[in-house]
């Protein structure tokens, strides 16, 4: 102790600082590597170092490393180089924007759809109901201009004056059905004079669809519109609660235009077929549609996890798994519930009502915000109804975070999560929804110690250097 005391009263000012500075140098080339480490591997090096090998030689038992909780949006520039491009689907589900969406609107003066939705629908619109053949028919060529007008009383209002040229014309009662028609029960009634038409316009198509690349495009226009019509018919009898003859519609149509599955009708089958308790004939549609050659959806996702959760739900007790361990049926269901969320991983805060949900948009991104919201708004009612599904989802869902590589942009079972998910899910939904970027990776505790001590270390080199004398008494002391 007397050495110590001699040595240190030795010491002058300079060597306190020299001291200092170096400490958080150190600290900071620490804190540095830390978080180079973890924007790349998504886990600290310090406690991968301490939990993988020092753990064991003191004798603790071995653990997995800390949950890669997930991503965040903007992680990992250099991944995105390599990113596909967000794509936008049209929401299978998507409301009327008279009878549905204007209701919501007159109600809360709140505007459900965003001008970036409703234009990407006038764009669809325009590619589906229109071709180079309008030109021939003068209410064609009306409602080709009142397909791209922006305000609605200006497309209803291109659309009567259609119906005053030709009185068969479809896509003018399409557009009154959507727009005009303030219930379902009004819109049905446009569809089916928009059916009549379609039909008569369609088998006119077919006759002479084979003279020329002009009639080709005709016939594909026409197509589109019955197609179209059909399918909010069978929307109509699903709202109205004639949920039998919304399937049976539904199955017809994809038998008739088997072609068409890009449009994923069976999404909108799969949800009737829920609301009827037909879950062999559901699991039916996932046989057929769940494969790995086809584009997946947050629907097909979580359906698959909901008919696999109901199986053992009813008895699940997290108690009682964690003492005996999880049965097989059991553990296909959680595999399922990890599977879905990590297609779609805001989907589980909607079904468990940790965040609240708007009216679902026009267009959806696959695995985004939108498609959550678009999925738990139809579906909620799904899972309440199956006792223990929602329980069984909220112990496991979590869970998937510890297996998905960091950043989840790699991909594990499904193609790499777009990078801009959160900028197009902004676009497309409403400005009074908070878009939910979760799950957002947390900094790990070592990044938060380093980046203290450096803080720290370097404040005492600044002390030091201004106040040396009152520095080295306060060290002495």
């Amino acid at each position: 102790l007397l050495t110590v005391t001699v040595f240190l009263s030795t010491l002058t000012p300079k060597f306190y600082f020299a001291l200092t500075v170096t400490s958080s140098f150190i600290s900071g080339l620490i804190f540095v590597f830390e978080w180079w480490h973890f924007r790349k591997y998504g886990t600290s090096f310090i406690e991968q170092v301490s939990v993988s090998h020092l753990r064991p030689l003191i004798g603790g038992a071995e653990s997995s490393p800390p949950a890669p909780a997930a991503f965040s949006a903007g992680d990992s520039e250099s991944s995105r180089q390599n990113m596909p491009e967000c794509k936008v689907w049209r929401n299978p589900l998507n409301l009327f924007r008279g009878a549905e969406y204007s209701r919501y609107m007159w109600v809360t003066g709140k505007d459900p759809l965003t001008y970036y939705d409703m234009n990407l629908s006038a764009q669809d619109h325009q590619t589906f109901f229109t071709c180079d053949t309008d030109a021939l028919r003068p209410s064609d060529t009306v409602m080709q201009k009142a397909w791209r007008e922006r305000n609605p009383q200006a497309r209803i209002k291109a659309a009567y004056q259609a119906l005053e040229l030709n009185n068969d014309c479809a896509t003018a009662y399409v557009l009154l059905a959507e727009e005009e028609a303030t219930t379902i029960v009004d819109a049905e009634k446009y569809f089916k004079q928009a059916l009549k038409a379609g039909e008569m316009i369609y088998r006119k198509s077919q006759n002479c669809h084979s003279q020329s690349p002009q009639h080709e495009a005709q016939l594909r226009r026409d197509t589109n519109v019955l197609v179209y019509v059909k399918r909010r018919l069978a929307m109509c009898a699903r709202k109205l609660g004639r949920i039998r003859e919304a399937v049976k519609m539904m199955r017809d149509l994809m038998k008739e235009f088997p072609l068409l599955s890009v449009l994923n009708i069976h999404e909108n089958l799969l949800e009737a077929l829920l609301e009827l308790q037909a879950y062999a004939d559901v699991q039916a549609v996932l046989a057929k549609y769940d494969d790995i050659s086809l584009p997946k959806s947050a629907a097909i996702c979580y359906t698959a996890a909901l008919l696999k959760a109901r199986a053992v739900s009813e008895r699940f007790s997290p108690e009682t798994a964690s003492k005996r361990g999880l049965s097989t049926a059991e553990i296909n269901a959680v595999e399922a519930i990890h599977r879905a969320v990590e297609f779609n991983p805001h989907v589980p805060k909607y079904l468990l009502e940790m965040k609240s949900l708007v009216l679902p948009p026009e267009h959806i991104l696959k695995r985004g915000d939108s498609e959550a919201v678009a999925y738990a708004f139809f579906h909620l009612q799904h899972w309440k109804r199956i006792e223990g599904a929602l329980n069984l989802l909220h112990c496991t869902w979590e869970g998937t975070f510890r297996m998905i590589p960091y950043p989840l942009e790699k991909g594990h079972l499904f193609y790499p999560y777009p990078s801009c998910t959160e900028t197009a899910d902004r676009e497309l939904l409403p400005t009074f929804h908070e878009v939910s970027v979760y799950p957002q990776k947390e900094l790990p505790f070592f990044i938060h110690f380093t980046a203290g001590l450096c803080s720290f270390s370097a404040m005492l080199a600044l002390l030091t250097h201004q106040f040396p004398e009152l520095m080295v008494i306060f060290a002495k002391a």
